[in-house]
């Protein structure tokens, strides 16, 4: 691609701002149906189109490696991703994977992330984003999930890029951070909800952007 990624994302804001319509509701269709219009949306600018190609293991799938996961090891090391999409024609694509987590894989432990570009949100157990990568941690009750009534089962969902974009990443503005916010929360709030998980494991219907400081933050 020889446009910037920091130019295409400036062009896919106008992009988004027109809609996409039927691309809109074939990518939703195809992602197993849990991307809302809000995530197909923020997909334009960070992929650069409107043309997207789409894989991954779906929901169901998922969710049940999730169950599984949770009866046999209490926790594991990764299911194949649940949702990658991709600019038709390029290499360039994000992917989203779940996954049981450790306490300790929490980014809020005392360190200031902030000096590396990394900002915490009010949403979940814990949210972050940089211009990179975005994670969302949720704890979720389900008579699904072995022992959660004891203790909830930690999800840990992330987005990444597929393929590392070539030159440089998006931004780090809080346009990118949120549109990643975006796409996470919608794919998460339909795995928890396929596990049903009590109160959609504290997520809210919608994202949430409110920023919050590290513990370690001065």
């Amino acid at each position: 691609m020889s446009t910037s990624v920091s130019t295409v994302l400036a062009l896919g804001l106008l992009l988004t701002a027109c809609g996409a319509g039927e691309d809109e509701a074939k990518v939703a269709e195809q992602c197993d149906r849990t991307l809302s219009p809000a995530a197909v949306g923020a997909l334009e600018p960070v992929l650069g189109t409107t043309a997207f190609e789409w894989g991954g293991t779906g929901l169901e799938r998922t969710s049940k490696a999730l169950i599984d996961d949770q009866a046999t090891l209490g926790h594991a090391p990764g299911v194949p991703s649940m949702c990658k999409i991709g600019a038709a024609g390029s290499r360039l694509g994000v992917r989203v994977d779940f996954r049981l987590n450790d306490s300790e894989d929490l980014y809020d432990d005392g360190t200031d992330w902030s000096t590396q570009g990394r900002h915490l949100y009010g949403m979940g157990r814990e949210a972050s984003t940089d211009n990179k990568a975005a994670y969302l941690f949720v704890g979720c009750t389900s008579p699904e999930m072995k022992g959660s009534d004891q203790e909830p089962a930690p999800i840990e969902a992330v987005l990444k890029f597929d393929t590392s974009p070539k030159g440089s990443y998006p931004a780090n503005t809080p346009a990118t951070r949120e549109a990643y916010l975006t796409v996470l929360h919608s794919v998460t709030l339909a795995v928890v909800k396929k596990l049903g998980c009590e109160n959609d494991a504290g997520l809210p219907e919608k994202p949430v952007f409110e920023v919050k400081k590290w513990r370690g933050e001065k």
